[in-house]
C-alpha cells in the first residue's frame, strides 16, 4: 500500500492548474446512460473514482476509449490524453452493478436513476466508500417510489423495476441531498411527464448536470435555486452534448489552505471564483487577501493568522468537504477557533491523526475546539478518508522532521498528480510503498 513521505517547515510558491471536478464528473459520466450518441468528455481528472465508474460502465456492456488504454497500459500516468474520454453505451445489457467493483466508492448510487428509468430494471449495490457517517440512500429510493418503482432491498442490493418506465411526480427532499437531487434529475430525464424536486441541492456540480442536460434538449428549469422542474422524454433517449467538467472547488481550497497554512504567496489557474467564495471569505476573515483574475487566483500572505469560527452547510454554505483542511489551518492560527459539522456525524476521525502530529484539539459532539500556534512534529500518520487525508498533508507542511502518511488510495481517489503539484509548489513529497 502507497504511502506519501513529506518534509516540513518550508514556504510554498509556484502555481498549480487545478483538475476538473471529481463530484461534477461522476453524474456526469452516469448521465452517459441517457445518450443516444458517443459522449465526449474533457477536463475530466484521471483519478481512481472516475476510472472505477467508466471501468463500471464498460462492466454493464458499455464502451470508452479511456477503458481501453487503461487495459493496454497499467501505468495511467504515462496515458495519452488522460483528461479525454468518450463513452457509448448504447450496448448495456448487464444491469447489475455488483458490489466487488463500487465497495470503495458511493458515487456508484448514481446509477441508479439512470439505469432504472432508462431500462425500467436494475440492480444496484449499497455503497461504500469514506467511513464518514451515514449518507442514506432512503432519500434516493423513497424519490424513486414516488416515481412508480417498485424497489426492495435484498443481500445488499437495491433491486429496482419499472416495467412501464417512471412517471414523474413532486419529489419533497426531507433533507437536501446532492447526489439524491442529481439521480432523481437524471431519473427524471427519461421519465414520463413532469418531475418538480423541491428542497434541491444547489452546488455548481448540480447546476452543470442539468444546463448539459438542457444544453441537449431536455425541459429544465430552476436549478440553482430550491426547486427544480423537469419534463421528461417519455424514455426516447437524449442526443448529450460535448462535456467539459467544471474546475475542482474542493482542491482550488485544499492548496489554498496549503498556501495559507505555510503562509505563502501561490497561484491557483483554472478557477471559478464564483465557486468558491466561502472559501475564499473564510481565508479573508484569517488575514490573507487575494487578487482575482477571470480564472486565477493568487494568495497575499498575511500578517497574523486571526483564529476562526465555521459551520459546515449546503452549498453556498461552507462546504463539509473543506472542514478537515480547515481544521489543520487552524493549528497555525493565534488563539482558538471553532469548528462544527453539521452534515456528517463521523467527520472528525481526522482529530485522532492531527493530534498525532500535536495538534492541540478538544471534541464536544459535533464541535472541535483547535488551540492555535501550535508547534507540530512530524509523526507517522493514518488516512482515514478523503478530505482527511488532505489535511494530514497541510499539516505536514508545517511539522518538524519527515512525516509518513499512511493509506493514502483516498488521495488517490479525488486528488489528481498531487505529489507532482505539491512538488510544483516547492513541497518536498515523495511516494513509497509500505
Amino acid at each position: 500500500m502507497d504511502y506519501l513521505a513529506i518534509e516540513g517547515s518550508n514556504k510554498l510558491s509556484g502555481s498549480v492548474n487545478i483538475s476538473g471536478a471529481k463530484n461534477s464528473a461522476l453524474p456526469l459520466i452516469a448521465l452517459s446512460i441517457l445518450a443516444k450518441n458517443d459522449v465526449r468528455f474533457s477536463n475530466l481528472p484521471n483519478v481512481v473514482d472516475v476510472q472505477t465508474l467508466i471501468k463500471i460502465l464498460v462492466m454493464l456492456g458499455a464502451s470508452s476509449n479511456m477503458a481501453d488504454k487503461w487495459e493496454q497500459n497499467n501505468n495511467i500516468n504515462i496515458i495519452e490524453n488522460p483528461n479525454e474520454a468518450i463513452i457509448n453505451t448504447n450496448n448495456i445489457t448487464n444491469l447489475k452493478v455488483i458490489y466487488d467493483v463500487v465497495r470503495k466508492m458511493r458515487a456508484s448510487i448514481l446509477l441508479l436513476g439512470p439505469l432504472l428509468t432508462r431500462f425500467g430494471k436494475c440492480q444496484v449495490s449499497l455503497p461504500g466508500g469514506c467511513a464518514i457517517g451515514a449518507r442514506p440512500v432512503d432519500l434516493h429510493i423513497k424519490a424513486m417510489q414516488q416515481m412508480g418503482a417498485d424497489i426492495e432491498i435484498k443481500n445488499g442490493y437495491i433491486n429496482a423495476t419499472a416495467t412501464k418506465g417512471l412517471v414523474g411526480n413532486h419529489i419533497i427532499f426531507d433533507k437536501i441531498t446532492v447526489t439524491g437531487t442529481e439521480n432523481i434529475i437524471m431519473a427524471a430525464a427519461l421519465a414520463k411527464g413532469k418531475t418538480i424536486i423541491t428542497n434541491a441541492a444547489k452546488e455548481p456540480e448540480i447546476i452543470q448536470l442539468c444546463e448539459i442536460l438542457k444544453q441537449s434538449g431536455v425541459e429544465i428549469e430552476g436549478y440553482g435555486s430550491d426547486e427544480i422542474s423537469i419534463k421528461g422524454t417519455d424514455r426516447e433517449l437524449i442526443d448529450i452534448c460535448d462535456i467539459s467538467i467544471i474546475p475542482d472547488r474542493i482542491e482550488a481550497g485544499t492548496y489554498l489552505c496549503a498556501g495559507a497554512i505555510t503562509n505563502s504567496n501561490i497561484t491557483l489557474n483554472n478557477i471559478i471564483p464564483s465557486h468558491i467564495e466561502s472559501i475564499t471569505d473564510k481565508l479573508k476573515e484569517i488575514g490573507f487577501g487575494f487578487s482575482f483574475s477571470e480564472n486565477s487566483i493568487s494568495m497575499i500572505p498575511a500578517k497574523s493568522l486571526k483564529a476562526f469560527e465555521l459551520i459546515t452547510a449546503e452549498y453556498p454554505g461552507f462546504p463539509t468537504d473543506m472542514q478537515a483542511q480547515f481544521m489543520a489551518l487552524a493549528t497555525q492560527c493565534n488563539g482558538v477557533s471553532v469548528i462544527e459539522e453539521r452534515l456528517f456525524e463521523n467527520r472528525f476521525m481526522h482529530i485522532n491523526e492531527l493530534q498525532r502530529l500535536g495538534a492541540n484539539i478538544t471534541l464536544d459532539g459535533n464541535s472541535a475546539k483547535i488551540n492555535g500556534v501550535t508547534k507540530l512534529i512530524a509523526a507517522d500518520v493514518m488516512a482515514t478518508d478523503l478530505r482527511a487525508s488532505s489535511a494530514l498533508i497541510l499539516a505536514s507542511l508545517v511539522a518538524d522532521g519527515e512525516s509518513i502518511i499512511h493509506r493514502i488510495y483516498h488521495l488517490d481517489r479525488g486528488y489528481e498528480q498531487i505529489e507532482q503539484k505539491f512538488s510544483n509548489l516547492g513541497v518536498k513529497i515523495r511516494r513509497g510503498r509500505d
